[in-house]
């Protein structure tokens, strides 16, 4: 989840969807070849389509969510019991987890909520991400839950867990945020609950959009079971985010994913995509796409 910003930010906010798209077998080839169809002269290429489109259509994707989320039920009774059990980084473990209540942590955008609508926009429109437009589809508060998760938070919550949701989304999105959570059937409860983009945390210098701060505020008073996220700067701090930073953030935690930590697909955003063109949005379209197209592999 996480809001993208035109500047050298980890944290970027928008879209994953979901289907209930019947899978098919795969498709026989026609009997007489057919010709592809050209783009029509002039028409821009758009590097969010296909994944705009397998995200609100291919039930892979579907399936992907429900079986994260699945998988991460039948593991929380386990963390549960296990009074030593922890998913807090060690940088972000600021007090012991003796005594302290248990939560899970997840990020909203394209890990609970599904975004996806508002990035289809863009692609019809021609545009790109910007605060106003985002903002505004925030406050329509139509974004739909993701599959498996409503189960998962529901279970949590009965269970005594509590559910606090971390976002870079602003904090000004609160109350959009708290009754898109509620209408979609997520629990909200507790001053926790979400914890936005501009949270003010004692004693803690905030490093762009990451979420150690916020991170470290929930780690006072509770012994966090699960993290969920689609981007490795929902899990740790992220210092650098290049291919060799992320690496390295990620290297000690390895062991982790798939037990403590649990990460979604979106291929529509992130920051894996920045870090392809040097975090520099303000680099002219057709350059960045460029320079995505320089990384890719060819053998």
């Amino acid at each position: 989840m996480s809001l993208r910003l035109p500047t050298a930010l980890a944290g970027l906010v928008l879209l994953a969807g979901c289907s209930n798209t019947t899978p098919t077998k795969a498709p026989v080839a026609p009997a007489t070849p057919v010709a592809a169809v050209p783009a029509a002269p002039g028409t821009p290429a758009d590097d969010n389509l296909n994944a705009v489109a397998w995200s609100q259509t291919a039930i892979e994707h579907d399936l992907i969510y429900l079986q994260t989320y699945r998988d991460a039920q039948a593991r929380l009774p386990a963390a549960l019991a296990d009074k030593q059990w922890d998913a807090l980084p060690k940088d972000d473990r600021v007090a012991p987890v003796k005594d302290l209540k248990p939560a899970v942590v997840l990020d909203i955008d394209e890990t609970v909520l599904d975004n996806s609508p508002y990035q289809a926009r863009l692609i019809k429109s021609g545009g790109e991400y910007n605060e106003a437009d985002w903002a505004a589809w925030c406050n329509e508060q139509r974004a739909r839950a993701l599959p498996g998760v409503v189960e998962f938070t529901q279970f949590a919550a009965k269970h005594g867990i509590a559910v606090i949701y971390i976002s870079n989304r602003a904090k000004d999105l609160d109350q959009a945020t708290l009754a898109n959570l509620r209408k979609a059937g997520l629990p909200v409860a507790g001053p926790e609950s979400f914890l936005g983009l501009g949270t003010f945390v004692e004693d803690c210098e905030q490093i762009g959009t990451e979420k150690g701060c916020r991170r470290q505020l929930i780690s006072h008073k509770y012994r966090v079971l699960m993290q969920f996220g689609d981007q490795i700067g929902d899990f740790v701090t992220v210092l650098a985010n290049n291919a060799e930073g992320r690496q390295k953030a990620m290297k000690p935690y390895m062991d982790w994913v798939g037990t403590r930590w649990f990460v979604l697909p979106n291929p529509t955003y992130g920051a894996w995509e920045p870090a392809l063109f040097n975090n520099d949005y303000t680099a002219p379209r057709d350059e960045r796409r460029r320079q995505k197209i320089q990384s890719l592999r060819f053998d």
